[in-house]
Order: structure tokens, then C-alpha cells, then sequence
């Protein structure tokens, strides 16, 4: 096998840092931007959608979590994105 595709390898003393997906912009001001573009609460069929044309990358979530914090918010969970998105709306609601 070539030196650049070698697989790294993990010290014990270091366990890896797993990936994980991250969106740019966060994906809860995509839908923000979203809902106030179109002057409408967002259907359910539409946040999905956002939410899988949304740009997204990969990244240690130790990275991720540096990242949210200096942001200052946390993004919603692209998993439960519907459920995340009704309580991000009650919030923005709020303020």
C-alpha cells in the first residue's frame, strides 16, 4: 500500500475524535430565513426539504462542539428536524 493511503491509526492514549455532520450556515438560520422570506410558518414537507439541500460538512465533533459554542447557539439536529425547528420557532418567537 502507498504511504498516503495508509490507514492512521489510533494511539490508546488518544481515542479518535468521530465526525460528524455540521451545517454552514447553521441549519437553524437557514430556516429562520426561510420562514421570514416567506412571511409563513414553514410546512413540514418544506423543512425537510431545507434541510436536505441544506450545505453541510464533516468535522471531529470536538471541532463541532468548539464551534457551536463560539457561536453561541446550538444547530438544530438534522435527524429530529421538525420537532428541533417547532421549538427553535417557539424561541425566536420569545425574543
Amino acid at each position: 500500500m502507498f504511504g498516503m493511503f495508509k490507514k492512521r491509526q489510533a494511539s490508546s492514549s488518544q481515542p479518535e475524535d468521530p465526525l460528524c455532520l455540521v451545517f454552514i450556515p447553521a441549519l437553524v438560520t437557514v430556516l429562520l430565513h426561510a420562514e421570514k422570506t416567506l412571511g409563513r410558518p414553514l410546512t413540514e414537507a418544506e423543512v425537510i426539504a431545507i434541510r436536505d439541500e441544506a450545505v453541510c460538512i464533516a468535522m471531529p465533533a470536538s471541532k463541532a462542539a468548539m464551534m457551536e459554542e463560539k457561536r453561541g447557539y446550538p444547530d438544530i439536529v438534522a435527524e429530529a428536524v421538525w420537532l428541533e425547528w417547532q421549538s427553535a420557532r417557539l424561541q425566536f418567537s420569545q425574543t
